[in-house]
C-alpha cells in the first residue's frame, strides 16, 4: 500500500495535539506511535516492539544517540572543570544586559557551524546562567539555539547536511558525479532563503531591530518583570544531575584549555577529516575532545580518573530524558514511513504544481513533511528525486537558477521542520540545553519560524516567476 490516505497523518497529528494539550512530549509521541500501529492493523504490543527494534536498532539512531551522550559527557566535564562558570564570570565583567546576552548566544551559535547537535547543546549550556542573570527567558535562549543550529548547517556546503544533499543529487540531470553535485550545493546557498532569513531574524531580534511578538513577547515580559526564566507551569527539559557537579576547590580553570580548546578540537577534527577523507567524522571528533578533556583535567588535578568517570556518568544521565523523547521521535518517523505519510502529501499536491510555483511548492511540501515527521534527511531523500528532475524539465535540462533555487527550497523546507517540530531531535536538544519547557519552546519559536518561512516563500515566488 503506497499510503493510508489521510489516516497516514494521524500519528504525527495526534502526537502534536497531545503535546500541546498535555505538555508531555514523551507520552504524546508514544501515543502517536501506538495510533500508527493500530492503523496498520498490527497487534499493539507486537507492532510497537517491531517499530522500536527497526527504528532504534540501526546505525542512524545509534550515531545520533552516541553524539548526544558524548555531548552530555563534555558538558559534565565543562561543569567539573569550572569552564562554564569562568566563561560566565568573564562575560559578567563586561556587564552585558539582555540584548548583549542574546547577541553573544547568536554569535556562539554561528561559531559552532559544523554540527546541528553540538551547537544547541554547547550554546544553551554555556549561556543558560548568563541569560538567566540578564533576565532573558529560557524560551528565547532555546529559540536562538535552535535557529542557529540547523539553519547554519544548511548554509555550509561541507557540513554533513551539504554532503548528504550532494549524495542525493548524484545522477539527477547534469549532476553526473560528486564534483558536479557538490558544485550544485555550493550554488544553492544564495537561494537557501529560509536558512538565510532564519539566521538573520535571530540577529534582528537580538539587536532589537524587530520587536518581540506572539507568545515569545509574553515570555520575555515574564523574565524581565518577574525575574522568572520559565513559567510556573513549565516542565524544563533539564536534568538535575549537572547541578550536583562542582569544580574542585583550589584548582584554577584555564579558559583556553578547558573552554575553548574542546570546541576547537571538535571543529578541527570535523573539518580536517572532511578535507582529507571527504567525510566529516563528527562523532569521532567528540571522542577526541572527550579524551583531551580527561587528560588535561587529570594533569590539572581536577579529579582522579574514577572521579572524572563518575562525572561522565552523571553527564550521560543528564541527557536521558531528551534521549527517550528522541527515541520516540525516531519511532513515530518509522511508523509514518510505513503509513506513507510523505507519499500521501505528494499525491494530493502533484496535480496542481506548475512551473511558476514549483520552487515555492517544493519548499512548502518539504516544510510540511518535515514538520509532521520531525526529520529533514528523510524529507530530502523523498523530495529531492521528485522536485529536482521537475526543475530540470522546466529549465530545459540546463542547471540554472530554477534548479539551484529548487535545491535551496528543499534544503530550507526540510530545515523548517527539523528545527520547529516537537518531534525533531534538534528541537528536543535545544529545549534540553536551554533548560526550557519543550512545548513552550515550540509554541514561542513557531511564529518566528513561520515569519521567516513566509518571507522565504515570497523570495521563491519571485525567482519562480522571473525564471519560468
Amino acid at each position: 500500500m503506497d499510503n493510508y490516505g489521510i489516516l497516514s497523518l494521524a500519528p504525527a497529528f495526534v502526537a502534536l495535539v497531545l503535546a500541546f494539550v498535555t505538555r508531555n512530549a514523551l507520552v504524546s509521541i508514544l501515543i502517536g506511535v501506538v495510533v500508527g500501529v493500530v492503523i496498520t492493523g498490527q497487534n499493539i504490543f507486537l507492532g510497537l516492539s517491531a517499530i522500536m527494534q527497526s527504528a532504534l536498532g540501526n546505525a542512524d539512531f545509534i550515531w545520533v544517540i552516541s553524539i548526544e551522550i558524548s555531548v552530555g559527557i563534555m558538558i559534565a566535564l565543562f561543569q567539573k572543570s569550572g569552564a562554564i562558570t569562568a566563561f560566565g564570570a568573564m562575560i559578567e565583567k563586561k556587564n552585558i544586559k539582555a540584548r548583549g546576552a542574546q547577541i553573544v548566544s547568536w554569535l556562539l551559535g554561528i561559531f559552532i557551524f559544523f554540527s546541528d547537535y553540538f551547537s544547541p547543546l554547547y550554546v544553551g549550556t554555556v549561556m543558560r546562567n548568563i541569560t538567566d542573570k540578564a533576565k532573558v527567558s529560557r524560551e528565547k535562549l532555546a529559540y536562538i539555539c535552535d535557529s542557529t543550529s540547523a539553519p547554519v548547517c544548511t548554509m555550509i556546503p561541507f557540513s554533513s547536511w551539504g554532503v548528504y544533499m550532494a549524495g542525493l543529487l548524484i545522477g539527477i540531470g547534469t549532476f553526473v558525479d560528486n564534483d558536479h553535485a557538490f558544485d550544485a550545493v555550493i550554488r544553492m546557498v544564495p537561494f537557501n532563503f529560509y536558512g538565510i532569513f532564519s539566521i538573520l531574524m535571530v540577529a534582528l531580534i537580538a539587536f532589537g531591530v524587530i520587536p518581540e511578538f506572539g507568545p515569545m513577547k509574553k515570555a520575555e515580559i515574564r523574565a524581565r518583570d518577574e525575574g522568572k526564566p520559565y513559567s510556573d507551569t513549565a516542565r524544563p527539559l533539564l536534568s538535575g544531575e549537572l547541578d550536583k557537579i562542582k569544580p574542585k576547590e583550589g584548582v584554577k580553570t584555564s579558559l583556553a584549555l578547558n573552554f575553548f580548546m574542546p570546541a576547537v578540537i571538535v571543529i578541527s577534527v570535523t573539518v580536517g577529516t572532511y578535507a582529507i577523507m571527504g567525510s566529516a567524522k563528527t562523532l569521532e571528533a567528540f571522542f577526541v575532545a572527550i579524551a583531551y578533556m580527561f587528560i588535561v583535567m587529570l594533569f590539572q588535578k581536577m579529579g582522579t580518573l574514577n572521579e572524572l568517570a563518575d562525572v561522565a556518568v552523571e553527564g550521560i544521565k543528564s541527557v536521558m530524558q531528551a534521549g527517550l523523547i528522541l527515541a520516540m521521535a525516531y519511532c513515530i518517523n518509522a511508523i509514518s514511513k510505513q503509513l506513507g505519510t510523505a507519499n500521501y502529501v505528494i499525491s494530493v499536491t502533484e496535480s496542481w504544481m506548475t512551473p511558476a510555483v514549483l520552487i515555492c511548492v517544493s519548499f512548502l511540501l518539504c516544510a510540511f513533511i518535515s514538520f509532521f515527521t520531525g526529520t529533514s534527511y528523510g524529507t530530502y531523500a523523498i523530495m529531492t528525486p521528485i522536485c529536482v528532475p521537475l526543475a530540470f524539465s522546466v529549465s530545459g535540462g540546463v542547471p540554472g537558477a530554477i534548479v539551484y533555487a529548487t535545491i535551496g527550497a528543499i534544503m530550507g523546507g526540510g530545515c523548517f521542520g527539523d528545527h520547529c517540530s516537537p518531534l525533531s531531535d534538534t528541537t528536543i536538544l535545544s529545549s534540553l540545553a536551554a533548560g526550557s519547557d519543550h512545548v513552550d519552546h515550540v509554541k514561542t519559536q513557531l511564529p518566528y519560524a513561520l515569519t521567516a518561512a513566509a518571507v522565504s516563500c515570497i523570495g521563491f515566488l519571485i525567482v519562480g516567476m522571473t525564471c519560468s
